[in-house]
Parts: C-alpha cells; structure tokens; sequence
C-alpha cells in the first residue's frame, strides 16, 4: 500500500474522499513524492498514490529501472486527477490522471430516459472506480453503481476481486432514480441465481462433492457449487474425537457430504461429512 502522513484521516475527511469520487470530481493535487511504481500526492489530509499507468502520457520507462528518475523529476509539480479507488479500511487512495480525460457529460434527462426504458435489460459500461461498498460504472457519461451485494452470487471480500478500474463490463439495469440522477446495476443477475436451481438438482440425503472455502468455530462452510455454500455444523465433522474445527478440515479441501436439509428461499443448506461415510 501507499505510505502514511503522520495522522490517520478523520472519517469526515474520508466521506469527502467518497463524495468526490462519487461525482468523478477533478481536483489538482501536490506530488510530494515518488516511489518504484507510481507517484505519491497530498489529498485531504494524506497521502494518495497515482500509479505510473495511470499518467495522461505513459512514461516511455515503464517496467524498467529509468522509470524511477522519470518519476522523481515530477515531484514539486501539481497534477489534475481523479479518485479511481477509495478505501478506508486499508487507507487506500488511489488517483488517476488518465481519467480526468474522460469526456465530462452532464447526465442529461433523455439519457436517463433511455436507461430507464432498459430497466431489466443488458448495457455496456466501463469501470470507473471502485470502493469497498461497490462500483462506480460510466454508462456513456451517466453514472450507474453496482452494490457490492449485486456483484456475485458468492461471497465478495473486495470489490477489486471481481473487477478492476478501466475494465469494460456487461451490467442488468436494475432502477434508476431520475431526481438522485443514479442508477443502479447489476452483475450477478445476469445468470441465474444458482439457489433457484438448488431444490430441483439437489434431495435430502444425497452424498455430493464440495470444496471447504471457510473454517469457523461452529463448523465450516463448504462450496457445492458456485454461488452456493452449506454449513457443516461441528457436530457433523467427525464421529472421531477432536478439539477444533481445523482439525478435521482446511480451506480448499474437497470433501463428500450428505445432504441434511435443504431451504432454498433462506439460502440454507446443512450438510454433514460424519454420515456422507
């Protein structure tokens, strides 16, 4: 990660960080820095870091040695940008020279028309920042944000797992609110939601396969296919004596279970390695 001015930002300093990205804000900011990859400069109160490729003219050095020098006869400079990644929880800032090039549309009301005519259906958009509660997609000059809960049907640690600052992406429209000028996305419906499909492939009692994706005090979850997770309880690791869960089973393991119970409109499905014997 980028290194840290003395003081930790204060959380209003951190809102106006969201905020500004939220509005694709351009801001000019002092380079008070550099190190091997990118550039380092002040913005609210701390640091933000601009990586080389995200320079308006990509240094002819990247990747090599020469990159360094090229970078530290920029610092003393001031530089428009953009915010592309925002994230508190790991005081990451991340700036972007490139995309203060984007072309800047109002989002006019016919186009907010046309989303609105799209509802339910697939546009195409670009990836215009990211920050741990989701992701800010241009659909043409009008902002759409994909909710961190719309980006998977599995579990999502980090929006930067799916997708990636830049990236062009295929979305579901799924409202837009004409007066807040926003609309809200979607990419896990573009595919079914694998739990309606689980009661018709799966029965009560079946030995299947499953992958151990996460190991907790009570038991562990395992993966019976994507986007759908179950839960052995503790009592349903072993029939064998053992102390903790981590005994039995480790992350990324497969294993065979037996089905217990199955409840789809919950989202729940109890499985047990003890009896799948």
């Amino acid at each position: 990660g980028s290194p840290r001015l003395g003081q930790r930002r204060t959380e209003t300093q951190w809102a106006q960080l969201v905020a500004w990205m939220e509005e694709g804000r351009v801001f000019e900011a002092p380079i008070i820095g550099c190190n091997k990859g990118g550039l380092l400069v002040r913005i609210a109160e701390g640091l933000g870091f601009v990586p080389a490729s995200q320079l308006a003219t990509l240094p002819g050095t990247l990747g090599t040695p020469e990159l360094r020098s090229e970078l530290e006869s920029m610092v003393g400079n001031n530089m428009q940008l953009r915010l592309i990644e925002v994230d508190p929880a790991r005081d990451r800032v991340i700036c972007s020279e490139r995309a203060t090039q984007w072309q800047e549309q109002q989002a006019d009301g016919q186009h907010l028309e046309r989303l609105k005519d799209q509802i339910g259906q697939e546009v195409t958009g670009v990836v215009r920042s990211v920050c741990d509660f989701g992701v800010f997609v241009d659909l043409d000059g009008v902002d759409g944000l994909i909710h961190i809960s719309e980006l998977s049907w599995q579990r999502v640690r980090h929006p930067l797992d799916i997708v990636q600052p830049g990236q062009q992406i295929r979305v579901k429209v799924l409202n837009v609110d004409m007066e807040g000028r926003r609309v809200g996305l979607s990419l896990k419906r573009l595919h079914a939601d694998p739990w309606r499909l689980v009661a018709e492939r799966y029965h009560t009692g079946d030995v299947i396969d499953a992958t151990v994706t996460n190991v907790v005090q009570f038991g562990a979850f395992a993966q019976v296919e994507e986007g759908v997770e179950g839960l052995i309880h503790i009592s349903e690791l072993s029939a064998a004596a053992f102390n903790a869960a981590e005994d039995v089973v480790r992350e990324g393991q497969r294993i065979k279970v037996r089905i217990l119970h199955i409840n789809p409109v919950e989202r729940r499905l109890g499985l047990s390695i003890r009896s799948a014997g």
